[in-house]
Formats: C-alpha cells, sequence, structure tokens
C-alpha cells in the first residue's frame, strides 16, 4: 500500500501546465490502485486549465479563492493542479494515501502561490461533517472502479452536495469484467438524485482527451 512507499520506491510522473510550468507527481512502484496516475486523472488536470475555467489572458478564473474538494484523490494530481490554479484545496483518500498525498503536496508546494492544498482521511460512507459546508466543487478521477464502493460513494456525494456544488467526474470506460456493470449501476444510483452532463471533447483540453474517457459535470435535483 502507499503508506509503505519510501522515497527509493517512487517514480515520477510530470504533468506540464499551460504556463510552462511542471507537476512532479510521485507514484509507486508497488501498491493498490491510488498509487499511480491513472490517464483520467490527466485528462481532469488538464481540464481544469481550459480556457471556461482559466484565461489569464481574459482574466478568468473559477478557481480562485473557491474551496475544491478531492475525493479519492490517490496520488493528488487532479487536486494539485486546482491549488495552482488558486483553488482552496482539499485531497482526500483513505489513511494509506495519506503518506503519497503529503509527498506530493510537500513536492510541488512551490506552484501553489495562490491556492493552498490539504490532505485528509475521507472514507466513502462515513462522517463528512468535517468537509461541510459544501464545497463549490468536488472533482472525481477513476473512482468508478469497485463494486462495494459504488453505494458509499454516492451516499458521500448525497452528504456533500450543496446546490450550488458541481461535482466534475472524470472516468476511463472500460469494457472488460465487472466494469461495465458496475459503472451501470453507479450512474442509476446517481441518477436518482443528481443530473449529468457529459462534456464535449471540443471543450476538453485539445492534447489530452480520449473516446474512451469521459467528463461530466453532476448537480443535484432541484
Amino acid at each position: 500500500m502507499a503508506a509503505s512507499c519510501d522515497p527509493n520506491e517512487y517514480f515520477v510522473r510530470e504533468i506540464e501546465k499551460n504556463d510552462g510550468c511542471v507537476l512532479k507527481v510521485k507514484q509507486c512502484y508497488m501498491g493498490d490502485v491510488g498509487c499511480v496516475v491513472w490517464d483520467a486523472a490527466i485528462v481532469l488536470a488538464k481540464y481544469l486549465e481550459t480556457k471556461q475555467f482559466y484565461d489569464p489572458a481574459s482574466g478568468v478564473n473559477v478557481w480562485a479563492g473557491r474551496r475544491v474538494l478531492e475525493l479519492g484523490a490517490g496520488t493528488g494530481a487532479v487536486g494539485l493542479m486546482a491549488a495552482t490554479l488558486g483553488a482552496e484545496t482539499i485531497v482526500t483518500d483513505l489513511e494509506d494515501l495519506q503518506t503519497l498525498l503529503r509527498v506530493n503536496i510537500e513536492e510541488n508546494q512551490a506552484l501553489i502561490t495562490r491556492g493552498a492544498i490539504t490532505a485528509k482521511v475521507l472514507k466513502w460512507g462515513e462522517d463528512v461533517a468535517d468537509f461541510l459546508p459544501p464545497p463549490r466543487y468536488v472533482l472525481m478521477a477513476d473512482c468508478i472502479y469497485y463494486e462495494q464502493s459504488i453505494a458509499p460513494l454516492v451516499e458521500t456525494l448525497m452528504v456533500l452536495a450543496g446546490p450550488e456544488t458541481c461535482i466534475i467526474c472524470c472516468y476511463e470506460q472500460r469494457t472488460e469484467g465487472v466494469n461495465p456493470k458496475v459503472e451501470r449501476q453507479f450512474f442509476e444510483l446517481l441518477q436518482q438524485n443528481f443530473i449529468c452532463e457529459e462534456i464535449p471533447s471540443s471543450k476538453q483540453d485539445q492534447e489530452f482527451s480520449s473516446p474512451d474517457i469521459h467528463i461530466l459535470h453532476i448537480q443535484r435535483k432541484v
């Protein structure tokens, strides 16, 4: 698991930002699924930089001062991008991933000049009082994975999301094994209380996008 990683067990995935700065995200050679930077995390991180959210030339910065919470953060790549863009970010995952999250926050601290980032434990389906009032944005990359986690994840979203909260969910569509069943269960449960809007590729980063990776904006039904 991630908590057992030492510096000799890390390898680095670099994510170049539009301003030329580079996020250096450490991953573990050995460990659970949260120990690596999945492609969906890269796609979502780069989506946060698209001009609809962040365009310094025209003075647009949706992230500046916004409260952002990342679920299932793993390495923290997505939350780190949000923090470098000015968001007040909390990256969350299980206890085993906290060491890796803290390592990556420290590694990229120099790039976080306006926002802030903190790592905290959040187990889906358990108390989220420490994360309320509802954040403006909830970020999720490749969290639709384990069948047993689907109901707790949706329960957590129900409690976390207020009427103004936008959940941005990015996931890679997988066709093997139980993955189609897990995705179907997630969306059936989610759509009981939320509406979903799929973001077309034209609104995503033009280099970092893929037909197999989907980005959704999710909000509570009124």
